[in-house]
């Protein structure tokens, strides 16, 4: 939940594309305490006359067993319902799965992707009709280069094979479905990225920015951009920056005099003092940085952290709420 791209909450931006396709019922299944994410969504939900549940597994459920949690809700009309992960960013074709899954009327349809090198991924074979004939999660040797993106859309049907246990999709639903030649595959045209490490994060923006141009920064006359670079409205980039490529500025940011910003993501309320450098980094909420700093080698700042003026820091790791004084000169995690 705590992922943002372009400074909304990943989630929201599924959330969104289910509203604009007409769903007035979203499930949340969590498998923490929900407080944060149920007072935050719940208030775009009441905006958006959406219908936000909140599903909490007590025990580990796996990646199936959430749906019998709520099978009981899912089971009280018989229209297909989608299931997302929830570290997926991508350009959600809903309305034209929602067609294929209708027309081919088998039990579950499947977004793909094609990626060059499928191994980190659950891997799909499907033939000329789109059925999918092998699903292997992360093979050795890799059957396609088309891999599961992490977007479903099922029958309620496919509920009576999911047992109040821990059960997985990808090692047990899926290759039943093959099986039986009820699992079909619908290509995705357009971006997709897996955001579930800090490389792919960065990524992830990058994709999204180019797939968003609408949504790209029109600086004034004495700023400098390069590239792609979203900025959020309520952020001040003084004069002097050079920003991009690749930069997204979140919400209530201070960019000061001079700065330069290159493939990063600054998340909000953080404050970049003046003629600082911040170069393939991740900075998080309420991060003050000082004057003449360089921030470089994927940096990773956590919340409330403040780094003190001239400092170099290069792949550091730090915690929330610390306070740098010092280089750090190689990859560190700052505890």
């Amino acid at each position: 939940y705590q992922r943002r791209v372009h400074g909304v909450p990943l989630v929201l931006h599924q959330l969104e594309a289910l509203r604009q396709l007409g769903v007035r019922t979203i499930i949340l299944a969590v498998a923490e305490e929900p407080g944060r994410i149920d007072s935050e969504l719940q208030a775009w939900a009441a905006e958006a006359g959406i219908r936000l549940m909140i599903s909490q597994e007590m025990q580990p459920l796996g990646t199936a067993g959430p749906l019998a949690l709520v099978s009981k809700t899912l089971e009280q009309d018989s229209e297909p319902f989608f299931v997302f992960n929830s570290d997926v960013v991508c350009t959600y074709p809903l309305k034209e799965m929602l067609d294929f899954h209708t027309k081919h009327g088998r039990e579950g349809s499947v977004l793909v992707t094609t990626v060059n090198d499928p191994s980190s991924f659950g891997v799909i074979a499907a033939n000329a009709q789109n059925e999918v004939e092998i699903f292997a999660e992360k093979p050795e040797t890799s059957p396609s280069n088309q891999i599961n993106a992490g977007i479903y859309l099922f029958n309620k049907s496919v509920l009576k094979r999911i047992s109040l246990q821990r059960t997985s999709l990808e090692l047990e639903i899926f290759p039943q479905l093959c099986l039986e030649r009820q699992l079909m595959a619908f290509s995705l045209e357009g971006f997709w990225m897996d955001i579930d490490d800090h490389e792919h994060y960065l990524s992830g923006h990058k994709l999204y920015m180019a797939a968003h141009p609408e949504k790209l920064y029109k600086p004034s006359e004495d700023v400098t951009v390069n590239g792609h670079v979203m900025v959020h409205e309520s952020s001040v980039v003084s004069a002097g920056c050079f920003l991009g490529p690749n930069v997204v500025v979140g919400p209530n940011c201070r960019i000061e005099a001079g700065v330069r910003l290159r493939d990063c993501v600054l998340l909000s309320n953080t404050v970049v003092g003046e003629r600082a450098l911040v170069d393939k980094s991740i900075i998080g909420h309420r991060v003050n940085i000082g004057k003449w700093c360089h921030l470089t080698g994927m940096c990773v700042i956590g919340e409330d952290v403040l780094i003190k003026d001239e400092l170099l820091l290069k792949g550091a790791k730090v915690l929330p709420h610390k306070e740098i004084k010092a280089n750090v000169p190689q990859p560190e995690v700052i505890m």
